[in-house]
C-alpha cells in the first residue's frame, strides 16, 4: 500500500511538472508570437509608405538581416527582393499571402521548414499601384525552444522528483500509520479516516457473517459427530494422502485403535494388506468392496472416493456387520440340503414302484395301487417345488404388481377352493366380516389365506370348524384364520414359520404337508410389510392374525 501511494504521488507530481511546463513554454510562445505578428505588420506599415513615396530606391538602401522584403507586381511577377536577386526568382501569384492581398489588401501566411524547427511568416499589403509589398520574418519553432532548453528542462524534473520523492515518502507513511494500527476485530471502534467508515462497516459485517456461518459450521461438525457417533456401521474418513481425519466409535472397535489416531496414516491403524490395497483401488477407481473377519464376526467394507471440482480429495470407509447376511446364507445352504431331502424321498418312491412295473414284479390287479401312488408322490413333488420356487421369488424380492384387492372376496374364493378338502373331514369353513378393499398383492394374499385355511384344515379335528374373519381396525387390514384343531405347544410356536420346520413330523407326511406353508405365510407378509400374531393352546385350536395396512405405498423386500 506504501508503496502505492508513494508511486502515485511520484506519477502525479511528474505529470504537474511536465504538464505546468508544456502551458508555460506553450503561453510564451504563443505570446511572443503574436507579438512578433503585430510587430511584422508595423514594420509592413512603414515600408510600404515609404515604397509608395520613393519606390524601388527605398528597398535598395534599406539594410535588414532580420526581415526579407519582397516587391511583387500584380501579375505576380517579382520587381524587387532585399535578399535575392529578382529575376532567378518565380513567380509569386499563387503564393497565399499574395493572393489574399490582391483580394483584400492585406494578406497573411506561415510557412515550416521541412524540419519543423523553423518557420516564417509572411504579410502582405496591396499598395496604391495594384502591386503588393510583402515582408517575412523567420523564427524558432517551439521544439526547437525545447530542444535548446532541454537541460535546464532536465535539471527542473530531476530536483523537483527529488522533493516530490522525500514529500511522497513522508506523506505516504503519514497516510499508512492509522491504516496499520487498526483493530480489524473491532472495526467499528478504531479512530480513523471517515473514508474508511463504509470499509469499516462491511468489514463488522463480514465479521457477523462469518460467526454465524462458523456457528452453522460448528452445529452441522456437531450433527455430523452425533450421527456418526450413533451409526453401528464404521466410518473412517481419509484425505487423499491416507490420513484419518474422522472415525466414529464403531470405526474405533472395529480397527481396535482410539480417538487419537486422528491425524495419523489409516496403515499405522489397519495393517491387512487387503485393506490397504482396497483403499488404493477406491482412489484409483472410485470405489472398492472388501470382506474381513474380526472376533468372530463378518464385515463388509465399501472404500468411496470423494472428489470436489473434479479433484481427488479424499476417501470414505464404511464397514457393515454382515454377519447376519453370512448367517442367512448358512441356512440358504442348509434349505439347499433340506430341499435335496425332501425331493429325494418322493422320487425314490416313485423309482421304486416305477422299478417294480419295468421288472413286471407287480401283479396285475396291484397296477392301479402302483400308479396311484407314483401319481401322489408326483403331485408332493410338484407342489413342493412350487413352495420352493414362491419362497426363493419371495427372498430375492421380486417385484410383484399392486392392484386394488377385496380381502373379503379373496377369502370367500379360497374357502370355496378348499371347500371339498375339508369335507372329507366334516369341517365347516366359514367367511364372516366386512368388504375391505387394500392396494397390495392378489397373489400373495391368496397364498396366505390359503395355506392359513389349508394348514387349518390338515391339522383339525373330524367335524372342527375353521372361521375365516375379514376387518378394520384402524388403519389396518385385519385377517384372522381360527380353527378347532389340534393346538401348537409353546416350545413350537416360535419356530412354525421355519421352513421345514414340523411340530409332528409323522402327522405332518399323513397329511401330506411340505413344511413350507407357513414359511411362505411368513415371507409374503414381510414382502407385504405386515405382521403375524399367533394365539394357540394344545388341544384348543389355534388364532393367527395378519395385519396389514390398508394404505400402504411402499412394501419391504425379505433378505
Amino acid at each position: 500500500m506504501t508503496k502505492k501511494i508513494f508511486k502515485s504521488i511520484m506519477i502525479v507530481a511528474a505529470a504537474v511538472l511536465m504538464a505546468s511546463l508544456v502551458i508555460i513554454m506553450g503561453c510564451l510562445y504563443s505570446y511572443f508570437s503574436d507579438v512578433q505578428g503585430k510587430q511584422l505588420e508595423d514594420e509592413l506599415s512603414l515600408a510600404a509608405a515609404a515604397v509608395e513615396k520613393n519606390g524601388q530606391e527605398y528597398l535598395e538602401e534599406l539594410q535588414s538581416n532580420q526581415y526579407r522584403l519582397t516587391w511583387v507586381a500584380g501579375n505576380g511577377d517579382v520587381i524587387y527582393d532585399t535578399q535575392s536577386d529578382e529575376e532567378s526568382m518565380e513567380n509569386h501569384a499563387d503564393r497565399e499571402e499574395i493572393r489574399q492581398a490582391l483580394q483584400n489588401s492585406e494578406g497573411k501566411s506561415l510557412r515550416y521548414s521541412t524540419t519543423l524547427l523553423e518557420k516564417t511568416l509572411y504579410c502582405a499589403r496591396r499598395l496604391n499601384d495594384g502591386s503588393v509589398l510583402r515582408i517575412s520574418v523567420s523564427s524558432a519553432t517551439v521544439w526547437l525552444l525545447v530542444l535548446g532548453m532541454i537541460q535546464p528542462i532536465l535539471i527542473v524534473l530531476a530536483v523537483a522528483l527529488v522533493l516530490s520523492g522525500v514529500l511522497a515518502s513522508r506523506i505516504s507513511k503519514h497516510i499508512m500509520e492509522p491504516l496499520n494500527s487498526l483493530d480489524l476485530e473491532k472495526p467499528l471502534e478504531n479512530d480513523t479516516y471517515e473514508e474508511l467508515a463504509p470499509l469499516l462497516n462491511r468489514i463488522n459485517k463480514q465479521h457477523r457473517q462469518i460467526d454465524v456461518q462458523l456457528s452453522e459450521l460448528q452445529r452441522k461438525n456437531d450433527e455430523f459427530t452425533q450421527i456418526t457417533q450413533g451409526m453401528t456401521e464404521g466410518l473412517v474418513l481419509l484425505n487423499e494422502k491416507n490420513i484419518i481425519l474422522n472415525i466414529n466409535p464403531a470405526a474405533l472397535k472395529l480397527f481396535h485403535t482410539k480417538k487419537s489416531c486422528i491425524g495419523k496414516d489409516f496403515l499405522t491403524v489397519e495393517r491387512n494388506h487387503d485393506v490397504s490395497h482396497a483403499i488404493q483401488d477406491a482412489f484409483s477407481n472410485g470405489h472398492s468392496e472388501i470382506r474381513i473377519e474380526r472376533e468372530g464376526k463378518e464385515y463388509q467394507l465399501h472404500v468411496n472416493r470423494i472428489e470436489s471440482n473434479g479433484t481427488v480429495i479424499g476417501a470414505v470407509v464404511l464397514a457393515f456387520d454382515i454377519t447376519e447376511e453370512a448367517f442367512a446364507e448358512r441356512n440358504r445352504r442348509e434349505f439347499t440340503a433340506n430341499v435335496s431331502h425332501e425331493l429325494k424321498t418322493p422320487l425314490q418312491s416313485i423309482m421304486g414302484s416305477a422299478e417294480l412295473m419295468e421288472n413286471g414284479l407287480v401283479k396285475p390287479e396291484d397296477m392301479a395301487r402302483f400308479v396311484g401312488h407314483i401319481r401322489t408322490e408326483a403331485g408332493r413333488l410338484v407342489t413342493l417345488i412350487d413352495d420352493i420356487i414362491r419362497l426363493s421369488q419371495l427372498d430375492e424380492g421380486c417385484d410383484m404388481p399392486f392392484e386394488n384387492v377385496d380381502l373379503y372376496e379373496v377369502a370367500t374364493d379360497v374357502a370355496a377352493g378348499l371347500a371339498d378338502i375339508a369335507a372329507i373331514k366334516d369341517i365347516e369353513i366359514a367367511v364372516t366380516g366386512e368388504t375391505v378393499r387394500i392396494k397390495s398383492v392378489r397373489r400373495l394374499l391368496t397364498e396366505i389365506i390359503f395355506n392359513l385355511c389349508d394348514n387349518a384344515v390338515k391339522y383339525n379335528k373330524d367335524g372342527g370348524m375353521v372361521e375365516v374373519s375379514v376387518s378394520r381396525e384402524e388403519n389396518q387390514a385385519v385377517i384372522s384364520v381360527k380353527d378347532s384343531g389340534i393346538g401348537i405347544p409353546a416350545e413350537h410356536q416360535a419356530r412354525i414359520f421355519e421352513r421345514f420346520y414340523r411340530v409332528d413330523k409323522s402327522r405332518s407326511k399323513e397329511s401330506g404337508g411340505t413344511g413350507l406353508g407357513l414359511s411362505i405365510v411368513k415371507h409374503a407378509v414381510q414382502y407385504l410389510n405386515g405382521q403375524i400374531d399367533l394365539q394357540s393352546s394344545p388341544g384348543e385350536g389355534t388364532i393367527i392374525q395378519i395385519f396389514l395396512q390398508e394404505d400402504k405405498n411402499d412394501v419391504m423386500q425379505i433378505s
